[in-house]
């Protein structure tokens, strides 16, 4: 069975059916970000002190910023808007999360598995997020290429 074809805003020709795929696979990294940001927003000093355990400076200010990305960035890569950038935005947070807060390398004998895991997957999500800064969002989206 040959599938349509259409012409995105950027002469790329996609299918619907890669369309939707890419709707889907949006969906299923949004559902990563948002609810983590929301999480963060709702229980701001725990982050705060999370972030503070961790050694970095300016915590309350980090964890604003982790809002904003997670939550805010979230929501426009759910929606296709502005998604290569966003994409990029997200990929970066993404990997200074893992290199912060997934310090495998030195961690504990008893956590070392849990965070090469949580690094790896972090990782991973950057490189499908980089996926849709190179392809873009689909037609179903804001973006709509």
């Amino acid at each position: 069975m040959a599938s349509t074809t259409y012409p995105t805003s950027t002469g790329i020709t996609t299918t619907s059916t890669q369309d939707v795929i890419a709707l889907v696979g949006r969906i299923l990294i949004a559902y990563l970000f948002i609810p983590a940001g929301f999480g963060k927003l709702m229980g701001f000093a725990g982050t705060v002190g999370y972030i503070t355990s961790a050694g970095l400076p300016l915590p309350q200010v980090a964890a604003a910023i982790a809002i904003l990305v997670e939550l805010g960035l979230g929501i426009a890569l759910l929606l296709g808007f502005k998604t290569r950038i966003v994409a990029i935005v997200l990929a970066i947070f993404t990997v200074a999360t893992a290199l912060f807060f997934h310090k495998y390398w030195s961690a504990p004998d008893a956590m070392k598995m849990m965070q090469t895991i949580n690094f790896n997957k972090n990782i991973a999500i950057a490189g499908g997020l980089l996926a849709f800064a190179a392809f873009g969002p689909g037609r179903l989206s804001v973006d709509k290429r």
